[in-house]
């Protein structure tokens, strides 16, 4: 059975989700609106298109928001998107590599660099030593 889009419903819910008063949303349609008629046009299954798009520059949300958003689909996506092993949540329980491990390597490679250039520098020494003692 395919649920039908309760559009008044989704302009109450665009409108408390900006945080707006149905008096404000009436006060930026017209004079003819009021707080009675919001009130009423958010009762309403299908609002008529001049309206919606009246609405729709009022709250800056497309007309398409309010003819297709179905709350119940939207839960429903939030609910197995986000939550254990879902797309949404990025906890990773087996890493591929160690970070220890790789501090510790990059630690030996340090050392053994730091080794080959006191021997470097112990062969010029030596090499000095050879050409001041001729």
């Amino acid at each position: 059975m395919e649920q039908k889009i309760h559009q008044g419903r989704n302009v109450k819910r665009f409108r408390e989700m900006l945080g707006i008063k149905q008096e404000a949303l009436a006060y930026d349609l017209g004079e003819d609106w009021n707080q009675k008629k919001i009130s009423m046009l958010e009762q309403k299954d299908v609002i008529e298109d001049n309206i919606l798009r009246q609405i729709s520059n009022a709250l800056k949300i497309p007309v398409e928001a309010f003819e297709n958003f179905d709350e119940e689909q939207a839960v429903n996506v939030i609910a197995n998107t986000f939550g254990n092993n879902g797309i949404g949540y990025q906890r990773n329980d087996n890493p591929t590599f160690n970070p220890i491990e790789q501090v510790l390597k990059m630690h030996e490679e340090k050392i053994a660099l730091y080794e080959r250039m006191l021997k470097e520098k112990d062969e010029m020494m030596a090499r000095l030593e050879k050409l001041i003692s001729k």
